[in-house]
């Protein structure tokens, strides 16, 4: 019943409650046939959709606890039991409204997380600007993106140039410059001024939308996983037919088996699954990490592999200053300080990091004057009365003489210049080159201990997997104890490396970027760092990371083994309980509706176990 319509779903069990409340009235005022009448109606209801939906899950080779609960009232209706028909209705319905909670909360946490996404485009109509939807695009049209906007098309830059933050496409965390006529992808953030664009494809043809089929074809590839209560089903439907079986063959009496199958319907399977799964969620909600369904949260108690992305998911995702050369006048923090300071100025990504980078080094800043910003370039400007430049080696260089270069700065910026994946910022002040600056998209300082604990939790192959080239890759993989390092990665290397690595058990994909969607969706477990990742990657993910700590991830597979942990506990000893039941009622000592009533208490006492699994373990507790 799992895949009923919604609307009807969310009725069904308001429905059974108020059919089990009038029959018990009419019951109580004497007329009995009306209460009867009104039990078997609802059992019926559930039992009719029960049906359709096991016919359909056997189409398709599933098989689960739905037939079990399905013998049960069936047999209560020809037995005329309708009232233990009514209970065991209800109890199963009760259950799947649990998962439909937990799914419904789910959706309501993704519809938030996806309303940043761009839904329209800025074209140029008889010379003025009208805000389109995404799918009116055509070849040809000439586009506005705005400072800040994702590029809608794939297109042709009609300006004198644009900075543009790929990081969600290709994985490099520093921007790009491009010049009129370059070609510009879809799916990259404007990262500086606004500028025109030319699209070359519509917006279905393009390239994230390209990514977006990818993710699709990769969801419908993907093997369905087996449900924990599932697993338990066959052997426990085999072990009811053989005790009501038997009961009917050795008393002649088939209330006797109508009461097996009423005490035997698996409510431990159906509700404590649900709660402690359900339970687990709300856990992992309260630490930043949203789990779509039950299902993820089951598959992160039960890891072998784990793919890692780097920009945004190893690394933080964006530039970091990692070191300052000076020459012989002012000292680090100054220079670092003037930059920043005029860097305020600039909603360029660098200079972001520059006013960051003084922030945390408590350097208090001062308001620039006379700026004057060459897009992706660079900015010269006035602070505290001195002359200030910052920006890249030659925009800096041009101004300056020669005589200025000062030869310790320079030698600095040689020995950087040529490591992959930094930026040498250069600063010039009075005229006069006062140092270089170095910013690299860094390791998460959270990244070595994540690496370690997903060790200990039995994770058997660590691999990074990114789109940056090979040196780059393994300077950041070094140290770190990957077991191997995938460089070059388009997103159908990384799907493919998924598809791979899945003959040796369960594997995460962890990513951030549209070109991490396909392998995330390709995974048995897709992790996305929502908190600055792309929407195509928090869509495409089972488990979106919502503070942009990677160190969550491990909470919230410990709240997944504890939680799958208390729903075996509760499995089990319900199943045990029931079991004795079972037998009890083979024997003539339960009655259908004394063994549901039986059935009922035993749940409640596997339901208060289960929502033991929304609690806190004492030594968190404490923590």
């Amino acid at each position: 019943m799992r895949r009923r319509a919604p609307e009807l779903r969310n009725l069904l069990l308001p429905a059974l409650l108020l059919a089990l409340a009038a029959g018990g009235m009419a019951w109580a005022a004497g007329r009995g046939l009306l209460a009867e009448r009104i039990w078997a109606g609802a059992t019926a209801l559930v039992l009719g959709l029960l049906v359709l939906h096991i016919l359909s899950s056997l189409r398709r080779g599933e098989f689960g606890l739905d037939l079990i609960a399905a013998l049960a009232m069936a047999t209560a209706l020809v037995f005329g039991e309708n009232l233990a028909g009514a209970i065991v209705a209800l109890m199963f319905t009760g259950g799947e409204a649990l998962e439909a909670f937990a799914q419904r909360r789910a959706a309501r946490e993704m519809s938030a997380l996806l309303a940043r996404v761009p839904r329209t485009a800025a074209r140029y109509e008889n010379g003025r600007l009208a805000d389109i939807p995404l799918d009116a695009l055509r070849p040809g049209d000439r586009l506005l993106v705005r400072r800040g906007e994702v590029v809608p098309v794939d297109g042709t830059l009609d300006s004198a140039l644009a900075a543009l933050d790929q990081s969600a496409l290709t994985g490099e965390a520093l921007p790009v410059r491009r010049a009129r006529g370059e070609e510009v992808m879809s799916g990259a953030t404007n990262a500086g001024d606004a500028f025109d664009l030319v699209a070359s494809h519509a917006a279905a043809d393009s390239t994230y939308a390209g990514i977006v089929r990818l993710v699709a074809a990769a969801q419908q590839s993907k093997a369905p996983m087996v449900r924990l209560a599932d697993r338990y089903a066959l052997g426990f439907l085999a072990l009811t037919l053989v005790i009501a079986g038997a009961a009917w063959a050795f008393s002649g009496d088939p209330i006797r088996l109508l009461a097996v199958l009423v005490i035997a319907t698996p409510c431990p399977l159906i509700l404590a699954v649900p709660v402690a799964i359900i339970s687990g969620i709300s856990r992992c909600a309260r630490r930043g990490v949203l789990v779509k369904d039950g299902g993820a949260l089951e598959r992160l108690a039960n890891l072998r592999t784990v793919l890692i992305d780097k920009t945004g998911t190893l690394t933080g995702g964006r530039p970091k200053l990692v070191a300052i050369t000076v020459g012989g006048g002012l000292a680090p923090d100054e220079v670092l300080r003037l930059a920043a300071s005029l860097d305020q100025a600039s909603a360029h990504v660098v200079a972001s990091a520059l006013v960051e980078a003084a922030g945390a080094r408590g350097l208090t800043l001062a308001s620039p004057d006379d700026i004057n910003e060459e897009p992706g370039a660079g900015l010269t400007g006035r602070v505290e009365g001195h002359e200030v430049a910052v920006g890249g080696w030659g925009f800096v260089a041009a101004r300056l003489a020669a005589s200025a270069l000062d030869p310790q700065v320079v030698a600095g910026r040689a020995a950087w210049a040529g490591r992959p994946g930094t930026v040498v910022v250069a600063v010039a002040v009075d005229g006069a080159l006062a140092g270089a600056l170095l910013l690299a998209d860094a390791v998460r300082e959270e990244a070595q201990a994540v690496l370690g604990a997903l060790r200990e939790m039995g994770v058997a192959r660590l691999i990074l997997a990114t789109g940056d080239e090979t040196g780059r890759a393994e300077a950041i993989a070094a140290g770190l104890g990957f077991d191997a390092v995938l460089s070059n990665m388009t997103p159908q290397d990384k799907a493919a490396a998924v598809a791979a690595e899945r003959a040796g058990g369960p594997v995460m994909m962890i990513g951030d970027g549209v070109n991490d969607a396909p392998a995330l969706a390709a995974a048995d477990i897709g992790v996305a760092m929502g908190g600055r990742g792309s929407a195509a990657a928090s869509e495409a993910a089972s488990i979106v990371v919502l503070v942009d700590k990677l160190d969550r991830l491990i909470d919230a597979m410990a709240i997944a083994r504890r939680s799958r942990a208390i729903a075996v506990q509760s499995v089990v000893a319900g199943i045990g309980l029931s079991t004795l039941g079972m037998i009890a009622a083979a024997f003539g000592l339960l009655a259908p509706v004394e063994g549901a009533l039986l059935q009922e208490l035993i749940d409640v006492a596997v339901i208060l176990n289960a929502l033991r699994a929304l609690r806190a373990p004492r030594a968190e507790a404490k923590g």
